[in-house]
């Protein structure tokens, strides 16, 4: 089915962010008492708020102060801002939906802050002007449904006819309970997890057209 909108995750699928801020995220959990490789880290937190970061990582057993969440902001975003690259085929991904008339927009669980520099630091952050939904802003968090069905509202499109690209099991499950189609993004691994939650898998952004029904592009 063609989507007459397609959701985007931010990080892991539009930006290859979600290594930088693992391999922070291991080295200043690793200061309160958690070992945890940045592989592991990606498993155990991937698509979660950093709120829900710290409950889980005290539940492991990290020693976090109440003030955590906005030291792990500070060093990420630092991180953050020595660079981070598009995810491999998304710009021709976009310049493809430009060309097919789809609307498109990215919905994180991140923060404006977040996707600031993110987007900004890859060049997309104009594209997504006016097309940005956080759920720092929006005050729903995936795996609720609420942020995506606040995009589609917004974007004027009908949930059954919204197609989510997604990395994590957190973004799965929120599309599923939306109501919307999901290609599962899974460069590495085989994807299992997400294809658990009702993903479609696909390891290459050149493979989305064609699970779009788009067809091959115009030479």
């Amino acid at each position: 089915m063609r989507p007459d909108l397609v959701i985007f995750d931010c990080d892991g699928v539009l930006v290859d962010s979600e290594w930088v801020s693992a391999r922070v995220l291991s080295a200043n959990l690793a200061r309160y008492g958690l070992d945890l490789t940045a592989e592991r880290c990606m498993e155990v937190f991937i698509g979660g708020t950093m709120a829900g970061v710290m409950e889980k990582a005290r539940g492991l057993g990290a020693a976090l102060h109440d003030d955590w969440v906005a030291e792990i902001y500070g060093l990420t975003y630092a991180a953050l801002r020595q660079g981070v690259e598009p995810v491999a085929g998304i710009p021709d991904l976009l310049l493809r939906l430009d060309a097919e008339g789809i609307a498109h927009c990215v919905a994180s669980n991140g923060s404006d802050e977040k996707m600031d520099i993110t987007l900004g630091r890859t060049g997309l952050a104009a594209r997504f002007a006016g097309r940005r939904f956080s759920a720092h802003a929006v005050g729903i968090a995936k795996p609720d449904p609420g942020l995506f069905l606040h995009a589609a509202r917004v974007m004027g499109a009908d949930p059954a006819r919204c197609l989510v690209v997604e990395d994590s099991p957190t973004g799965v499950e929120a599309a599923r309970r939306a109501g919307m189609r999901c290609l599962g993004y899974a460069p590495h691994g085989d994807g299992a997890r997400l294809a658990a939650l009702g993903a479609e898998i696909v390891r290459d952004m050149a493979e989305v057209p064609a699970r779009l029904g788009l067809g091959a592009a115009a030479p």
